[in-house]
């Protein structure tokens, strides 16, 4: 970053290099025509011109970093013009002292050259004011974007420390069932926890993760938890990939197996859980819908969490790029998802 900042500081300093040599080398360009029509190789006038082009680029710098910032900014406008009054005149004095060096025969004339000078002065300054104001904003609007951004990273941090915990307490539930049953699945249930683990603490630190380490987690979930509830609960399963290169938020789609196990078993009867998965065409399609009873009052601290933390992210992150939607009818909550990948 620090590297990039200084990129663009030397692309800046580069453009005012150019800008002020056009400025000093046009007069340069055109031949000068003396009195019988040939051209002048020497004309005193564009010498002392290019001259005072310096007190013009002292002036503009002075303007765009002193007197802006101090002045203008604090609306002390008297001041500020004040200030610029003086400056002319100063310039003009200057000017006044390198005219008999460069102008011959001819006598320096405060007045008239003022006249002359008045709108090189005035546009200086318009150039200057704006070139600085217009830098100011665009600075301002570039550091709001970079808080808003690190904002944004603070925010999905939460929100995945909020997801994590929940997860890890009903995969470890799953772990004391089968060691009080001494189940032969303990050791491959281990080693499915073990690998969901790992993706946790170390690939869910990234931005992006591929579509199909988020279903191979997904599969282990799921897995943990049908062992579990083993026949006490129907459960149909439909992960259908075609597309399993894109690039999608980490623990994304956990969430919404992790609700309709929590509300879908239970004190339900007769539990159903149904999960079906599309990806083609560039679009996911995520459907998961589980039985649950429309009076059910048990609920422990951390119900809701998982779903709203989805919505929040699928906010901040693929906002104008995904649908998402919940219904309730006849005892089944069906969460819906679809969402469109960057291509």
């Amino acid at each position: 970053m620090k590297g990039f900042t200084q990129i663009k500081k030397n692309q800046i300093l580069f453009m005012h290099i150019i800008v002020w040599a056009i400025i000093f080398l046009l007069p340069y360009v055109f031949n000068t025509w003396d009195e019988k029509g040939e051209t002048s190789s020497v004309d005193p006038y564009r010498s002392i011109k290019t001259v005072t082009n310096f007190l013009w680029m002292g002036l503009f710098y002075l303007n765009a970093y002193v007197l802006i910032p101090l002045l203008f900014y604090k609306r002390k406008y008297f001041q500020y013009t004040l200030v610029l009054f003086a400056s002319f005149c100063i310039i003009m004095l200057l000017h006044g002292a390198l005219f008999k060096p460069f102008v011959t025969g001819r006598s320096f004339n405060f007045v008239p050259s003022s006249v002359h000078n008045i709108i090189p002065f005035l546009f200086t300054i318009f150039v200057s004011l704006t070139y600085k104001t217009l830098a100011d904003r665009m600075q301002l609007e570039k550091e709001a974007n970079e808080r808003k951004q690190e904002n944004l990273k603070t925010e999905l941090s939460f929100l995945r420390s909020q997801i994590s915990p929940h997860f890890l307490f009903n995969v470890m539930n799953n772990i004391a069932a089968m060691v009080r049953l001494k189940s032969d699945e303990l050791e491959p249930t281990i080693h499915k926890l073990s690998s969901l683990m790992q993706y946790m603490l170390y690939e869910t630190d990234e931005e992006k993760v591929l579509l199909q380490s988020e279903i191979e987690n997904l599969q282990s979930y799921i897995d943990l938890q049908q062992q579990r509830f083993s026949e006490k609960l129907k459960l149909y399963v439909s992960l259908n990939v075609k597309e399993n290169w894109h690039a999608i938020e980490p623990m994304l789609l956990i969430p919404f197996v992790e609700n309709a196990f929590k509300h879908g078993t239970g004190i339900v009867q007769n539990p159903e859980i149904e999960i079906e998965l599309k990806a083609e065409n560039g679009k996911l399609y995520f459907i998961v819908k589980n039985k649950f009873i429309e009076t059910e009052t048990i609920k422990d601290k951390t119900s809701g969490i998982g779903l709203t933390n989805v919505k929040r992210r699928l906010e901040l992150l693929y906002h104008n790029r995904h649908h998402f939607t919940i219904n309730k009818r006849d005892n089944w909550f069906t969460a819906s998802l679809e969402l469109t990948f960057k291509s």
